[in-house]
């Protein structure tokens, strides 16, 4: 995950404007303030070339006590200048190691973190991650409150956006009226190991420029030209923790009503199940399934291309070396004729994709972007898992597990 690797993917992937992640740890500020230029204000390209550029970004855990419990939450902070990074690095030092690896854990109310960032500087940018995942979620079942209010308490006026992670989407989001006045915005957790991830789910703005004020506009809604138009998702039943489980024991996945059938025990052992993210929704819910509110923004859903470029082969993209010659290779051409990852999922005409890999793959394609294909919602930490529609691909190989992705350094387009 260094800067090189980071831009390589991101070109891949087509994306232009990207958090720099971690940007409170002093050593990778070092490295982001002597390998990067900011080429606009608050926004920085990489020395060594590449089409994203950078917005100083982190992501900080806290912990706290509300009505008895304990609370954990992550959240995501935005900031004008890698500048301001150091400087708010520095005002947290008191509350964390702000040197830890990832997500630094901070013994903080949400409200005083709000507080320390804006006294920093007004213009930093601080919304819930991941809002609904179980631990370690604004809304999670196991450590979270049930309203925004609850979390940010006298700040909660501060917050201008909720995260909603892999395991819910925008339709999800809009059952919970209280929801109505934030962005609903998504983004991509990059703590994985395998930068390739970068980019499951976006965020599409128009800005008037390039520059952290134009993103601040958009993401606050302000009144102008730069605005949010839309969400790049992945189906919520793709993410980890769509529906409940208890994967220890191989149980699930579990629909809600299976879930609460079981009183949420695990008839296996006993233990409690992981409550899934559409169950929660469900508790906090006061609108029916189907419902969009005035004014919301429209999204589209994609999956992985070298998911689906597995899939087509008819290997198990959860078992299967994403990064094996064959598949890299297909993916590489992709790019390489279409421009970027995004283009070819959602740009690319389906008889071009046909004629430059294979039907079954075109077919796979045309099927994500009609939500036509089928995904076996994940649970308790497992992904979802696409099923190959029957009669798309009689001619596909028996999908046979293989390794785990391995980390070796990736060809170029050009090496293809």
């Amino acid at each position: 995950m260094t800067l090189d690797e980071l831009v390589y993917y991101a070109d891949l992937k087509g994306i232009d404007l990207m958090g720099t992640g971690d940007a409170l740890h002093p050593l990778w500020l070092r490295e982001l303030i002597e390998n990067t230029v900011e080429v606009s204000q608050g926004v920085y390209a990489y020395k060594g070339g590449g089409r994203v550029k950078f917005v100083a970004q982190t992501e900080v855990a806290t912990v706290h006590d509300y009505a008895g419990r304990t609370r954990k939450i992550h959240h995501v902070i935005l900031m004008p200048s890698l500048e301001v990074a150091g400087q708010l690095s520095d005002a947290l030092r008191g509350y964390g190691n702000v040197e830890s690896d990832g997500r630094p854990v901070l013994n903080v109310r949400p409200s005083e973190l709000v507080e320390v960032v804006l006294q920093t500087e007004p213009r930093c940018y601080v919304f819930p991650a991941h809002a609904w995942t179980p631990w370690w979620s604004i809304f999670g079942a196991f450590s979270g409150v049930d309203a925004v209010e609850e979390c940010y308490e006298d700040k909660a006026d501060r917050i201008h956006a909720i995260e909603t992670g892999l395991s819910s989407d925008p339709p999800m989001n809009w059952r919970v009226s209280s929801l109505d006045r934030y962005l609903l915005v998504s983004s991509s957790d990059s703590h994985s190991p395998y930068p390739y991830r970068i980019g499951r789910e976006m965020v599409v703005l128009e800005l008037k420029d390039l520059s952290y004020d134009g993103l601040y506009a958009a993401l606050t809604r302000s009144p102008g030209p730069s605005m949010a138009v839309m969400t790049v998702e992945v189906p919520p039943s793709y993410g980890k923790y769509h529906w409940s489980g208890h994967r220890r024991c191989g149980v699930g996945p579990l629909s809600p009503k299976e879930a609460k059938r079981l009183n949420y025990v695990c008839p296996r052992c006993g233990r409690r199940l992981t409550k899934g993210v559409e169950d929660r929704v469900e508790e906090l819910a006061d609108r029916p399934e189907g419902y969009r509110p005035e004014g919301a923004l429209d999204f589209v859903y994609v999956l992985p291309l070298q998911e689906l470029i597995a899939l087509s082969r008819g290997e198990d993209p959860n078992a299967t070396n994403l990064m094996s010659k064959a598949i890299w290779g297909e993916y590489v051409r992709m790019v390489g004729a279409f421009g970027s990852e995004i283009r070819a999922l959602l740009e690319a005409p389906v008889g071009e994709i046909a004629r430059l890999t294979d039907p079954v793959l075109a077919r796979l394609i045309e099927r994500m972007r009609r939500n036509q294909l089928e995904v076996v919602p994940g649970y308790d930490g497992l992904y979802g898992r696409v099923k190959l529609p029957e009669g798309i691909g009689a001619s596909a190989r028996k999908m046979t597990p293989k390794s785990e992705v391995g980390r070796r350094r990736t060809k170029t387009l050009d090496e293809y």
